[in-house]
């Protein structure tokens, strides 16, 4: 959309046009039965990292790699070996039309239904406090926006590390990685977080010879050490190569071969791959949009500070996605912080809790967490309690041949009140709900255990690990309650 030379005003303007944009405009739009005027400004496509280049892309790929692999790998007696053909090419052509179509479908055609809504297309930049310039592609000022209110949520991008002759081998990222159209036979990995492992176990099941670089001893930073050290174990006995403690000093081209420079505590050592991919996390986008004219406050990241209601240091100025400092980035909470930012507005006192939010990685087995780690509740409460119940024994997982997973169980040894859950399982996505749900209302073991799990079923295993407080496992039955 043009704008015309003067400043036109909206009640609220969003910079951004990704989930917590989107979920603030709609949030706003019911609060006030649409009269509210709301601007949504941004560059790229509409839905921002989720739906274009994070959570939609990588699931369809993950999910389409495991229909290639695990026909080939069955665990139960009689199920022989089937190896599935496919066309990598035509897999990439299927993930981009579907991220297509979710984006229209759930942003394009959406946010048509809010007539209140005008997009606009530009980078937004404050020239005060109210004040938003708007600048085209070419870098020119096209038009100013005020608002009542205004809502920062735009977003992050992939960070990537100064690293000798990287720049010139060429790379690809998380954002640029669903253009690929030729499966590479080699990849090399830098970043062991859980786009890495993502990324990494979807190109191994596809054929891909994957090496992993980190930097820490350890995968996961987020994630208990048990499930750090099982997760690994099964990746490796899968195929994939880790260089832990590992630092990439340079690299090289040469040919079709980009030559890497790995450092590690046994010297330095060279890898050859046909592609490499930088997965070491995202940086948020709030570099040259006027932040400090505004008055907004960043930390030593660039990561905009807020309080508990999604509130900036600048009066009026709210953050929410991406671009807000915590210790979680998803789509979820992101969507979550532009409903309370947007709440607390019309003056409502909501807070977000960061406690209860869920973390997910989808590997296979997948990891999902809530609430405190062993380390974090020993750090700030002197001592805890916890539990680590392997799948081995949890009927279900036996009778698929998934027993590798563990779910940890952390509770306050005061009242026995669960303050944190990580489940390493085929399907810990589905279940660490009840873990949130334990955790956000203070649950105690005892409430888990007096809860009905369905037999046999992944989520029992829950049920298990709480009773393991309690009993030994070894000696007891399938029913003992």
């Amino acid at each position: 959309m043009i704008l015309s030379e003067e400043v036109q005003k909206f009640d609220l303007v969003i910079l951004g046009k990704g989930a917590a944009a989107f979920s603030a405009a709609i949030k706003a739009s019911e609060l006030s039965n649409g009269e509210m005027t709301i601007a949504m400004v941004g560059t790229g496509q509409l839905g921002g990292t989720c739906v274009n280049v994070g959570c939609v892309p990588s699931k369809y790929l993950l999910e389409a790699s495991h229909l290639v692999f695990r026909p080939g790998h069955s665990r139960m007696a009689g199920i022989y070996d089937t190896p599935v053909r496919h066309n990598f090419s035509e897999v990439m052509k299927g993930l981009r039309s579907y991220v297509t179509h979710a984006r229209e479908t759930k942003y394009a055609q959406v946010i048509e239904n809010y007539r209140n809504v005008k997009l606009f297309t530009g980078l937004g930049k404050f020239v005060d406090k109210k004040t938003v310039a708007l600048t085209g592609s070419d870098g020119n000022e096209i038009g100013r926006l005020s608002g009542s209110s205004i809502l920062i949520a735009t977003g992050s991008h992939p960070s990537v590390p100064n690293i000798e002759g990287l720049k010139d081998a060429g790379f690809l990222t998380s954002d640029t990685i669903w253009e690929l159209n030729e499966l590479p036979d080699s990849v090399a990995i830098i970043g062991g977080g859980a786009i890495g492992l993502e990324i990494g176990q979807a190109l191994l099941h596809f054929g891909s010879k994957v090496t992993v670089i980190e930097a820490l001893d350890s995968l996961l930073p987020q994630s208990e050490p048990e499930i750090q050290a099982a997760l690994k174990k099964k990746l490796e006995e899968e195929g994939i190569r880790f260089h832990m403690r590992a630092r990439v000093s340079a690299v090289h081209k040469s040919g079709e071969v980009k030559n890497i420079e790995v450092i590690t505590h046994k010297g330095k050592e060279n890898i050859g791959v046909k592609e490499l991919i930088v997965a070491t996390g995202r940086a948020p986008n709030t570099d040259n949009i006027g932040l400090e004219v505004a008055g907004v406050r960043t930390d030593s990241r660039g990561l905009i500070i807020t309080s508990d209601t999604m509130k900036t240091s600048a009066s009026g100025v709210y953050a929410a996605g991406d671009c807000v400092s915590k210790k979680m980035f998803l789509e979820t909470l992101a969507a979550r912080e532009g409903v309370i930012a947007v709440s607390n507005m019309f003056g409502e006192d909501m807070r977000i809790d960061y406690d209860s939010t869920v973390w997910a990685v989808f590997t296979s087995p997948q990891v999902a967490g809530v609430g405190m780690t062993e380390n974090e509740f020993s750090m700030k409460n002197g001592s805890c309690s916890n539990r680590v119940f392997s799948l081995e024994n949890l009927t279900k997982a036996s009778i698929i041949g998934e027993t590798e997973g563990i779910i940890k169980i952390t509770v306050n040894p005061l009242d026995n009140r669960i303050a944190g859950m990580q489940i390493m399982a085929p399907n810990a996505t589905d279940i660490i709900t009840e873990g949130a749900y334990a955790v956000k209302n203070g649950y105690t073991i005892d409430d888990v255990i007096a809860t009905s799990h369905i037999f046999p079923s992944m989520s029992e295993g829950i049920k298990l690990a709480a009773q393991s407080f309690i009993r030994d496992m070894s000696k007891m039955s399938c029913c003992v309650e």
